[in-house]
């Protein structure tokens, strides 16, 4: 048995990163299969040799994150763990230096969750168009948003504008009850919850109201040019291969675009073809271009969600 010693003059810092009821600390002593005991400012971290120099890069990686003032939650705990697990301790250091996405109305910094999601927040940075692929609880839409919001803050664009396939009605929302706004609404909610956060409900109104923010179903952007706009396209697996192309031909002089979905979630006709996997396939390698795909191993919802999906994917390959 080994046993090291890890050293804190911050309380503080140790119980942010034990987490709410030590849970950050049972996932580490789960991941390991080592003993960590806390007194005076000190931890011990007894096991194998292996798993104890393990766990202290993680407590260590843990204690940096804390520092900055960030919420560590068990989620987060368990992907650095697997980040150790891998051997490759440089991918913890890249993670940890990931830069602020934005900032939350509530001062709460936003920052990539996973290596996958660091890649997708650069690629947004460094791309015209990105197109992002992946699961339910990636961040694809809330990152979108952030992205969205900090370019707008800085003035690089002056508009943000929301849109989204309305599948279940069949793009004709005629029959639903209300104006344009409440037609589309149950459609938008998970963009109007991302910029909830960063604005806050006040500022958020005060923009929609100014016309800084629009919301529309895919349908209503035929036909214009959209200049100077950060324009996210929200579950795009549920778009027609002309309904993708009519989308990418409406970007305008100092615009950006992010597409996202999951093609695992199609709701279209069995004859037709997906415009997000079309549009993966066909604009490969174009320059301007960033395809990201997220995985399984960059949700940061409730860790269940992990083993949801991939008990899903399983079946999907026949296993």
């Amino acid at each position: 048995m080994t046993e090291k010693i890890i050293s804190t003059e911050r309380m503080e810092t140790l119980a942010d990163v034990f987490g709410s009821l030590d849970e950050n600390l049972r996932v580490i002593e789960s991941e390991f299969s080592v003993k960590v005991f806390d007194r005076d400012s000190t931890l011990r971290v007894i096991g194998e040799a292996e798993d104890v120099n393990a766990a202290v890069s993680v407590i260590e990686s843990l204690m940096s994150i804390a520092v900055r003032g960030s919420v560590i939650t068990a989620a987060e705990t368990k992907y650095i763990a697997g980040l150790a697990k891998s051997g490759d301790r440089d991918k913890i250091t890249d993670f940890i230096n990931g830069d602020v996405v934005c900032v939350t109305a509530k001062g709460k910094p936003i920052k990539a969750k996973t290596l996958g999601q660091k890649k997708y927040a650069e690629t947004i940075q460094r791309e015209t168009i990105t197109l992002a692929v992946g699961p339910a609880g990636t961040g694809k839409t809330y990152l979108a948003v952030a992205s969205a919001v900090t370019a707008f803050r800085a003035k690089k664009i002056n508009r943000i504008i929301l849109t989204r396939p309305a599948v279940e009605a069949g793009e004709r929302l005629g029959f639903l009850p209300g104006d344009l706004q409440s037609k589309v609404d149950p459609y938008l909610r998970p963009l109007y919850d991302a910029l909830f956060d960063m604005f806050g409900a006040e500022n958020y109104q005060k923009y929609l109201d100014k016309g800084y923010i629009e919301v529309a179903p895919l349908a209503y952007m035929r036909g214009r040019t959209l200049d100077d706009s950060f324009i996210i396209l929200d579950e795009a697996q549920n778009t027609s291969r002309e309904q993708m192309k009519m989308f990418l031909t409406r970007l305008g002089a100092n615009s950006k675009a992010v597409i996202t979905g999951d093609v695992t979630q199609i709701d279209l006709p069995p004859d037709k073809v997906s415009g997000l996997k079309d549009a993966s396939k066909v604009l490969k390698g174009v320059p301007g271009i960033g395809i990201v795909n997220l995985t399984g191993a960059d949700v940061v919802r409730h860790p269940l969600v992990q083993l949801i999906i991939a008990a899903y994917e399983k079946r999907s390959q026949g296993k």
